[in-house]
């Protein structure tokens, strides 16, 4: 285990909660802020039910479920990381909103090693094959880690390019969900040389939907990312556009615009990503030796004083709220509070099963059912 000072209370209900129904990294660190720590959210969370009146409210898994994948965890051979522990990836934990827990096999003191993420395409060309292979091996021997997915073609010649001098693969599952299944072995060969995450539960199956926050911690966990090939819908370009609201480096290998698999780093082309023949083009931007990591953030970072609820304030939220979506900014507005009060508000009515929230920041009130 990680040299830590989260309590082990505290990283059991921080496994409960984040594992509980409709809770993401936005809704568990708003808990975080608005209760004082994981533990103190959970133990809240039942006055805030019955204060709702309603049979809806977030379920919270039991202690002895999360202790069953605590024990499965450790049974494979991995530990859960939280950030406050030392291990914790310290670009990760610079992130705004960053994974609340992740799972580690393999080496984890390699994850605060300075990295370049490697993406591509699944249907690579034999071209864009030894490219990856080659730039990976060469990027690994001037001292950088190369993070990817674990995904068939590009990601899985990167991984390959740099097994000898350290790769990072992150599943979009479980961690012990091993997609390709033809990649066994490599997956092997990552976890004796490198390291294998997953935010994920154990044995959890993914769906496409899960692909993207996959795709922010490979992004997260690099200095810049460099797409080989992808088409104009490819993951790697939603790999690239979180790069780039991570503030990280953007690299593109150009292509024949005769050929599917550069329409998309052709596009990220003119869109400003740097233009990449070669190992040298990286270098020219980046060097391991001239990059400081992040410092990693103490545990206190990641706890707060409890924030007062307000119940006028939730009722006159609720005079507003509908069945369509409205954005929290426009709550904030009409009702001339501050920001972090109408979070807090929304966080406590979320609990209560009173709100459900919507992508782009909106929420509506909960619908029966």
């Amino acid at each position: 285990m990680s040299d830590t000072e989260i309590s082990p209370a505290e990283r059991l209900a921080r496994l409960r909660l984040i594992r509980s129904d409709s809770v993401g990294p936005v809704t568990f660190w708003a808990a975080i802020e608005r209760f004082g720590s994981a533990r103190a959210a959970i133990e809240a969370l039942p006055a805030l039910s019955r204060k709702s009146g309603k049979a809806r409210p977030i379920t919270i898994i039991s202690t002895i479920e999360a202790q069953k994948e605590l024990e499965a965890l450790s049974d494979f051979g991995a530990q859960l990381l939280t950030p406050g522990d030392h291990t914790y990836p310290a670009t990760l934990a610079a992130l705004d909103q960053p994974p609340p827990l992740i799972t580690v096999k393999g080496d984890a003191q390699i994850l605060n090693r300075d990295a370049i993420a490697i993406v591509g395409a699944r249907n690579a060309s034999a071209l864009g094959h030894r490219f990856a292979r080659g730039i990976a091996r060469d990027l690994g021997e001037a001292g950088f880690v190369i993070t990817s997915g674990l995904a068939r073609g590009i990601d899985t010649a990167a991984h390959k390019g740099s097994l000898e001098t350290g790769t990072v693969a992150v599943m979009a599952g479980g961690i012990n969900v091993i997609y390709p299944p033809e990649n066994a072995r490599l997956f092997d060969e990552i976890v004796a040389k490198g390291a294998i995450i997953a935010e994920m539960p154990f044995a959890f199956q993914p769906t496409a939907q899960h692909f993207p926050r996959r795709n922010r911690i490979i992004s997260g966990l690099a200095r810049g990312v460099l797409v080989v090939e992808a088409t104009l819908n490819s993951g790697s370009l939603i790999t690239a556009r979180l790069a780039g609201e991570q503030g990280r480096e953007v690299f593109a290998v150009p292509g024949s615009p005769l050929d599917p698999r550069a329409r998309g780093t052709n596009s990220l082309l003119r869109q400003g990503a740097i233009l990449t023949e070669s190992a040298d083009d990286i270098f020219a931007t980046l060097r391991p030796a001239e990059w400081q990591q992040p410092a990693p953030k103490s545990p206190e970072s990641f706890t707060a004083q409890p924030l007062p609820g307000d119940d006028r304030l939730e009722a006159e939220i609720l005079r507003h709220l509908g069945a369509a979506p409205i954005e929290s900014d426009e709550l904030v507005r009409l009702l001339g509070a501050t920001p972090a009060a109408v979070a807090t508000a929304l966080l406590d009515l979320e609990f209560a099963g009173l709100l459900t929230r919507h992508p782009g920041q909106k929420v509506s009130l909960a619908t029966a059912g």
